[in-house]
């Protein structure tokens, strides 16, 4: 922004941009922002209330929100990612396909993003109009990203440790403990991302994510959060889901319903250190946050630039 081609070598290094059907998100002519991924759950149990939205009109009014208050992305979520309730495939397919494809109707322009581990559901919501699928649970199902390649649509890859999923992680451990699980994280995702693209997935709509919580521990979780910039070098976009989660609860002993400002504060030091993409629970904060840092790492302009001039 400041017309010089060559970089500031004090400002982290960003992460791959992300493209996804053929449309490279958040970029406005020279102006570069971190996206903005919206949490939209189709369920009654998710672990914050304000998040769980399973019925009709609600969760379509939610998703118009998202996109006003400056989302690019939906992540549709049917089943809560810890224990719960019990969820097979055909219920999980009620409860999200259908939206899919009425949120394609009413905001042509979010893009829509599928929370499943179950290629059936990957492959339904595609047909339905999903544009990205987010494997949170890393592989489970080897079919997901075969499916998600068969039909060009972006896929998420993450990490998890080797949990199963709906488990939560118990007394978890990695050789070396934060050294070796970051290269764990990296091994892992790195494979998984050659793996999206040899079954045909884009590679600029291929996203790696650490996945902060799944198979990990609160240090764990702060480990991978400081080594950001590393992440950010793997090649792909960089998905950070920080939103709410555990680590940043136990790091400052709040409940779901008061981590917010923990949150925010995890997210602008991901976004400095090249993070891409984050799925938040509170669109419009977030946003805020990232334009903010977007506007020091000088890749987009103040919104308005009076002070001192006018």
């Amino acid at each position: 922004m400041n017309g010089s081609d060559v970089p500031d070598a004090t400002v982290p290094r960003a992460s791959a941009p992300l493209v996804l059907r053929g449309r490279e998100l958040g970029r406005d002519g020279r102006a570069v922002r971190p996206v903005v991924m919206a949490v939209l759950n189709r369920t009654t149990d998710s672990f914050y209330a304000p998040a769980r939205v399973p019925d009709d009109a609600a969760a379509l009014a939610a998703a118009e929100r998202a996109f006003a208050d400056g989302a690019e992305i939906l992540d549709v979520g049917g089943v809560r990612a810890g224990n719960g309730s019990p969820v097979d495939e055909a219920e999980e397919i009620r409860r999200v396909v259908p939206f899919v494809a009425a949120v394609r109707r009413a905001v042509p322009d979010l893009l829509v993003s599928v929370d499943t581990w179950r290629a059936g559901v990957a492959g339904a919501a595609i047909d339905a109009g999903a544009d990205l699928i987010n494997d949170t649970w890393a592989g489970h199902d080897p079919a997901l990203v075969e499916v998600a390649g068969a039909a060009g649509v972006g896929v998420v890859c993450s990490h998890t440790g080797g949990a199963t999923p709906r488990t939560d992680p118990y007394r978890v451990e990695y050789p070396g403990d934060g050294d070796g699980l970051l290269d764990d994280v990296v091994a892992t995702l790195r494979a998984a991302a050659a793996r999206a693209v040899g079954c045909g997935v884009p590679r600029e709509s291929v996203l790696v994510d650490p996945t902060h919580d799944f198979g990990k521990n609160t240090w764990h979780s702060l480990h991978l959060l400081r080594a950001t910039g590393t992440l950010a070098g793997l090649g792909f976009p960089l998905l950070m889901a920080l939103s709410r989660k555990d680590f940043v609860g136990e790091t400052l002993d709040l409940p779901p319903e008061e981590r917010l400002e923990g949150t925010l504060g995890a997210t602008a030091v991901a976004a400095w250190l090249g993070a891409r993409v984050f799925r938040t629970h509170d669109v419009a904060a977030t946003r805020r946050v990232l334009d903010l840092v977007a506007a020091v790492r000088d890749e987009a302009p103040p919104a308005a630039a009076l002070r001192g001039l006018a």
